[in-house]
């Protein structure tokens, strides 16, 4: 996994707000490139490599929705979240059909903005690192078969068991957040979702307790890790 911080596209022409914006998500990890004015957002947008746009609707010269019909020609999978002062159901259903993954009213709470931006994030990237055979450590998981093998030995793994291992898999040696696991997987992420996947991350290591080098580690109160340990 690469440990460079996810980048974000912001165009936003409001200097103050695009400012503190900009700050705030840095502090958090992420990296911004902020245009504040969208003759020149196309342009700038071309000539980086982003994981996610934020675009205000009301620019100068060139407003956010022509903006995202360019940036969905040159790439048609990068997710959009739309900034607009005004929350109109033309300029709401006009968003989605572009394709904006989600639409934000200003005045908005930034940790609210912050939990979409993350939430968008892994749901992409465990989208485009979906795969059906995964290696891992001495083990072979087909996540379409639902089948986790280690030599002449095979287990037939339920369907929650399969989507964990599977979120684990893509992301080895990486913090896999308890939030975004229950969400995505039991839709849902209260009391009773969470002791449920308790249960299975202990039953996703006593599968893997054949190898050594495996390891499910629970990061108290953040969410858990699938460590590889390599040679």
């Amino acid at each position: 996994m690469s440990n460079k911080p996810d980048k974000i596209f912001l165009v936003e022409d409001d200097l103050s707000f695009g400012s503190v914006l900009k700050s705030y998500l840095e502090i958090n990890d992420y990296s911004v490139e902020w245009v504040d004015d969208g003759k020149y957002a196309v342009d700038h947008f071309r000539k980086g490599v982003f994981n996610i746009c934020i675009l205000d609707i009301m620019l100068p010269h060139v407003d956010g929705f022509t903006i995202a019909n360019e940036i969905r020609k040159i790439n048609n999978e990068i997710p959009i979240i739309f900034l607009t002062a005004k929350k109109l159901k033309e300029d709401v259903l006009k968003g989605y059909g572009i394709g904006g993954d989600d639409y934000v009213t200003k005045p908005f709470d930034t940790d609210i903005l912050l939990a979409k931006i993350r939430a968008i994030i892994s749901r992409r990237d465990f989208q485009t690192g979906k795969k059906d055979i995964y290696e891992i450590g001495k083990f072979v998981f087909n996540s379409k078969l639902r089948t986790l093998t280690i030599g002449s030995d095979e287990k037939k793994l339920s369907p929650k068991e399969a989507q964990l291992l599977e979120l684990l898999a893509i992301n080895p040696n990486a913090l896999i957040s308890r939030e975004m696991a229950l969400k995505k997987i039991w839709g849902s992420d209260d009391y009773f979702t969470a002791r449920s996947m308790d249960v299975y991350i202990t039953k996703l290591r006593k599968f893997l307790s054949d190898d050594p080098d495996l390891n499910i580690k629970n990061i108290h109160g953040a969410g858990f890790q699938l460590l590889v340990r390599e040679d």
